[in-house]
């Protein structure tokens, strides 16, 4: 029997994500990815730049985001992991030891900083990113710094829901799993069961982001529990 695939589902850190959060594991949901607003998001498309900028304008600083991050925990339990996703000036600003300390007392589990390469800041523990334009070199350094999971940024360019999934996939699979058995979850692009099924087939598990925001701007809670479920469905039909 094959490991079950894996669901990450990222949500922009607001006021009424915990909720959310919460409606995501309830639907199948494995991980949650909370985005930390910043005001220059370099890779993140349209409807991610728009919740980061709602976010923003509904005063989600750092500190309001740790608290957003500690009420996911309290409603999502102990055992989902979180991972908050941010960018190096926001760590910068805040400073990296007092993020540490105060986002692992708020229930972090791992990090993503979408503008910090694995040869920078090696003393902070992260998941990392690899792209198809990475190198062996590269992936192979990625892979030895990530925190249990590789990141695969399947295209070049920012999020967004896409049409399908990128060609760019499999080549990426192929060249990390020549270089490590760490689980390869694969994200950017990803919005349908469709898309999912077609990324899992290749990857361990796959990360949702855009178009999880934009069900759940729609539907509320509700909405997005039942989308995550239909992707649950897909993974676990594999």
């Amino acid at each position: 029997m094959t490991a079950a695939k894996k669901l990450v589902i990222y949500l922009m850190a607001e006021p009424g994500t915990p909720e959310l959060a919460a409606a995501a594991v309830r639907g199948g949901a494995d991980i949650v990815e909370l985005g930390f607003p910043f005001s220059d998001p370099l890779a993140d498309g349209p409807v991610i730049r728009l919740a980061g900028e709602r976010a923003l304008k509904a005063g989600m600083r750092t500190r309001e985001c740790l608290e957003c991050l500690a009420r996911t925990r309290e409603l999502v339990g102990p055992a989902v992991p979180l991972v908050p996703m941010t960018y190096a000036a926001i760590l910068e600003a805040y400073g990296y030891d007092r993020f540490n300390t105060d986002a692992r007392a708020a229930g972090m589990t791992s990090l993503i900083v979408a503008d910090l390469p694995a040869d920078e800041r090696q003393d902070v523990k992260r998941v990392q990113l690899v792209a198809p334009t990475s190198t062996d070199e590269r992936i192979r350094l990625a892979a030895e710094q990530t925190d249990g999971w590789l990141y695969l940024v399947t295209l070049t360019g920012t999020t967004g829901a896409r049409t399908a999934v990128s060609s760019q996939l499999d080549g990426l699979v192929e060249r990390a799993r020549a270089i490590t058995g760490l689980p390869l979850y694969a994200g950017f692009g990803i919005s349908t069961p469709e898309h999912a099924a077609a990324a899992a087939a290749q990857a361990d598990g796959i990360v949702v982001g855009s178009r999880a925001i934009q069900v759940a701007d729609e539907g509320g809670a509700p909405a997005l529990e039942a989308y995550v479920a239909s992707l649950r469905a897909a993974l676990d039909a594999l």
